[in-house]
């Protein structure tokens, strides 16, 4: 039975999922595939929870400085991921939204992407974002850049119609995983007033009770945007 909440846009940084693996003496690229398995999970815990939107950090911009074997299997795991569940999220309603720069990503994965996004346009239940080869300081650079170019006065609601969240409400919560307390370049424009939620949980290890914990935490802040 799908339960409400007070949140319309969850942001998640799935960060620990190579600490997980080398704790555990397996290869780091083991610790990604294990992730997908808890981004399975959130997902269909997300849209029981009536989230209207869940923007996940899949890889940003700054991840190429990993080392090459491990940025190419993360890069490939879109596409392993789309290839297995695309039908279920179909069924399930999903509408699939894609943030970041896509044109370093290998051609494989972007033809799935796109095939995805295609796939569930019409669908009008949860909306998945995957920000890939993203990096807030550098959308927001991109923003004004397009700005200049249509002559558009620099103003806050202006610079926010030329994100790629521009159709989307700003994130109510954050939630990072891995036990770091950082926004690692994230919606940095989007989160001004968004509430953080950090877990020590490695992302593997992120459990439906603590999602769950995480949004009843966020029920029973009190939200002031600047006032009393």
């Amino acid at each position: 039975m799908n339960q409400t909440t007070g949140i319309s846009h969850i942001a998640v940084i799935m960060d620990g999922n190579g600490r997980w693996a080398e704790r555990r003496g397996l290869s780091r690229t083991e610790g990604h595939l294990e992730g997908v398995s808890a981004v399975v999970r959130i997902v269909k815990k997300a849209s029981e929870r009536n989230v209207k939107f869940l923007t996940l950090f899949a890889f940003s911009s700054e991840n190429w400085k990993r080392p090459q074997k491990e940025v190419e299997f993360i890069l490939q795991l879109p596409k392993k991921f789309l290839f297995q569940y695309l039908p279920e999220l179909i069924r399930n309603n999903v509408k699939i939204n894609l943030l970041g720069d896509l044109q370093q990503l290998p051609y494989s994965t972007r033809e799935a992407l796109k095939h995805a996004v295609k796939k569930t346009a019409k669908n009008d239940g949860l909306q998945l974002n995957f920000a890939l080869n993203y990096g807030g300081r550098q959308e927001i650079l991109k923003a004004f850049e397009m700005m200049k170019e249509d002559d558009v006065e620099f103003t806050e609601a202006a610079v926010s119609k030329y994100l790629y969240t521009n159709q989307m409400p700003e994130p109510d919560l954050l939630i990072r995983t891995g036990g770091e307390k950082r926004l690692s370049n994230f919606l940095l424009w989007q989160m001004a007033y968004t509430e953080f939620y950090f877990s020590a949980a490695l992302w593997p290890d992120f459990s439906n009770e603590e999602f769950d914990l995480a949004i009843n935490e966020f029920n029973g802040r009190h939200r002031r945007f600047g006032g009393l």
